[in-house]
C-alpha cells in the first residue's frame, strides 16, 4: 500500500513538472521549439535627439530577454525578432511655482517596437511603450541624474515589452 502511494505521489509530481515546463520563473511562455531571438538596433527618430540613447536602448533590451530566459542571442534569422525606433525624448514641466518656474520636470522616453515570432505569426504585434522620471524643477538633467533617470526609464520599458510579447501580461 505504501509502495502505491508512493508511486501516486512521483507520478503526479513529474506530470505536473512536465506541465509546466514551457513556463519559466519570470512568466515567460516560450515554446520549446524556440530557440533564439534577435534585437535589431533601434533607432532614434525622436526630435530631440540624446546622443547614444538608441545603443543604449537596444543593449538593454538585448541584456533583459538574455537574463529573463535562456534563449541565445543572434544577429539574423532569430526565431524572435524586436525592432523599431525611439519616437519620443521630452523634457516637460509637470508642475509650475509661484513665480511660473518648473517645480518638477519630466522626462518621457517612448518606443515603438515590432515583434515576430517566426514560430508563430499570430503572436506578431506592433506597439508603442511609453514611460517618464520626473526630477526636480531647479536640477539640470545631466551627469548621474541623467544616467539614473535613462536606466529607470529603460528599466520598465524593457520590462513592459517583455511582459507584453513573451508574458502575454
Amino acid at each position: 500500500m505504501k509502495k502505491i502511494v508512493l508511486y501516486s505521489i512521483l507520478i503526479i509530481s513529474t506530470l505536473t513538472l512536465i506541465g509546466c515546463g514551457a513556463y519559466s520563473f519570470t512568466g515567460a511562455s516560450i515554446s520549446s521549439d524556440t530557440k533564439t531571438f534577435q534585437v535589431n538596433y533601434f533607432r532614434n527618430d525622436a526630435i530631440l535627439v540624446e546622443p547614444g540613447l538608441d545603443r543604449q536602448f537596444t543593449l538593454a533590451l538585448q541584456d533583459l530577454l538574455l537574463n529573463q530566459t535562456n534563449l541565445e542571442l543572434v544577429t539574423s534569422n532569430g526565431d524572435l525578432v524586436y525592432e523599431g525606433e525611439i519616437i519620443e525624448y521630452r523634457i516637460s514641466p509637470t508642475t509650475a511655482t509661484a513665480n511660473n518656474t518648473a517645480a518638477q520636470n519630466k522626462l518621457t522616453i517612448t518606443v515603438n517596437v515590432r515583434f515576430y515570432n517566426r514560430k508563430n505569426d499570430e503572436e506578431d504585434m506592433e506597439q508603442r511603450f511609453s514611460f517618464f522620471y520626473d526630477y526636480s524643477g531647479d536640477a539640470n538633467l545631466v551627469g548621474t541624474q541623467k544616467v539614473v533617470a535613462i536606466e529607470t526609464i529603460f528599466e520598465r520599458l524593457t520590462q513592459d515589452i517583455f511582459n507584453a510579447t513573451l508574458a502575454k501580461w
